[in-house]
């Protein structure tokens, strides 16, 4: 049987990705780092629906655990051949105010954890085996902006280490992105705040967690596919935001 870790798996998209892999059969391993609850119920939900997993807790801004993860995801009878990087840390700051404290805790969950996970897998993964590593984006890196500058920096670099990666584990391990467009309410978003910046892109069609769901599924199924990013984001990446969608006042356009 198939494995995939799924780093913060309890919450949100990751969640959502977690229930698709375990319905497409794999054996999950639903990793979480504070939300214990969140994680066990997605587990429960995975078993009620006849699916397999467990959840195993990890801080990813400690180097050691990140890197002692893939090896504690070992269930007998379970190859893991999929990793999907989705945990993130996501705190407001911009050039004059960003610290160093700032860019080093970015920087150790969401790039050097995603490294080392990656290692971890290419290593244990046999040599008559594949497998397939997908690091969670965002559109803003195709829109930039100066809001969340340690945030942005950090996942320009996993963009990069995408592609480094495709080329260095190529045959036996494919390596790609998904870039997010704004999906879920977040932070302090009213309801009615995110229903109008949700689809507040040329399409005026929010994104959803189903989206998601089917460009995981796209890259896990098309063997040809490596070292690129699917940008999920009904065009935001398009429109050229001066501040990030949290902070832009402009009004949408009618058609």
């Amino acid at each position: 049987m198939k494995g995939a870790l799924v780093t913060g798996a309890g919450l949100r998209i990751g969640r959502a990705l977690a229930l698709a892999l375990a319905a497409d059969g794999y054996f999950v391993f639903v990793h979480y780092n504070s939300a214990a609850t969140e994680a066990r119920e997605t587990v429960a939900e995975i078993a009620a629906a006849g699916g397999r997993a467990r959840v195993v807790r990890a801080d990813l801004s400690s180097a050691r655990q990140a890197e002692n993860l893939v090896a504690r995801c070992s269930v007998p009878g379970v190859m893991l051949t999929c990793l999907v990087n989705n945990a993130s840390l996501f705190k407001l700051d911009r050039a004059p105010v960003a610290t160093a404290a700032d860019f080093d805790r970015h920087m150790a969950v969401n790039l050097r954890a995603p490294l080392l996970l990656s290692q971890a897998l290419a290593r244990g993964l046999p040599e008559d085996e594949t497998g397939v590593i997908v690091n969670l984006l965002d559109q803003k890196l195709f829109n930039l902006n100066p809001d969340f500058l340690t945030y942005t920096l950090s996942k320009i670099g996993l963009q990069g280490m995408t592609t480094l990666l495709a080329q260095s584990f190529a045959p036996r391990l494919r390596v790609a992105g998904i870039a997010p467009g704004l999906t879920l309410r977040s932070g302090s978003q009213t309801d009615a705040r995110f229903a109008e910046q949700h689809t507040a892109n040329p399409l005026r069609v929010g994104v959803t967690t189903d989206d998601l769901v089917r460009a995981l599924r796209f890259i896990l199924a098309t063997p040809s596919f490596t070292g690129d990013t699917l940008i999920v984001d009904s065009g935001e990446h398009l429109t050229g935001r001066p501040r990030d969608i949290a902070f832009d006042s402009r009004k949408k356009k009618s058609k």
